[in-house]
């Protein structure tokens, strides 16, 4: 028996009184994405397939799959982040523009030398203007 000022314990017997849970969900051992997971992640991301989706396809195909919504979710955003080495958002929608030939044109302001216009064409688009 362990007493304090308010509360009183008593065991009677030391053992669990309940079966272990089959449950799993909320356990971070659990939750983990396996590492085919993961990959299957990053493919259906190039594929732009939405998180929640993803989700649905672990649980049809494991039906005592714990990983939650916000797991998949912590995911995509760590593939994008990786993605984009460190740029942040409008170097790289101005990296991958250039990069697949995408005509860019921006002006910055002044005065906080913050973008504050940008017209970005697809190269067909500038073909068909042209003619």
């Amino acid at each position: 028996m362990a007493t304090s000022e308010n509360w009183q314990l008593f065991v009677y017997n030391g053992r669990h009184n309940h079966k272990i849970a089959v449950y799993n969900h909320g356990y971070a051992q659990a939750a983990r994405l396996t590492e085919q997971q993961l990959q299957q992640t990053e493919q259906f991301r190039k594929s732009h397939v939405l998180p929640h989706n993803i989700l649905r396809f672990f649980r049809e195909q494991n039906v005592g799959c714990a990983v939650s919504a916000q797991k998949i979710y912590n995911v995509v955003a760590k593939i994008k982040k990786n993605r984009m080495k460190g740029q942040n958002t409008i170097d790289e929608v101005l990296s991958l523009s250039a990069e697949r030939g995408y005509t860019v044109f921006y002006r910055n302001c002044e005065e906080s030398n913050v973008i504050s216009d940008i017209v970005i064409a697809h190269p067909t688009l500038i073909a068909m203007i042209r003619m």
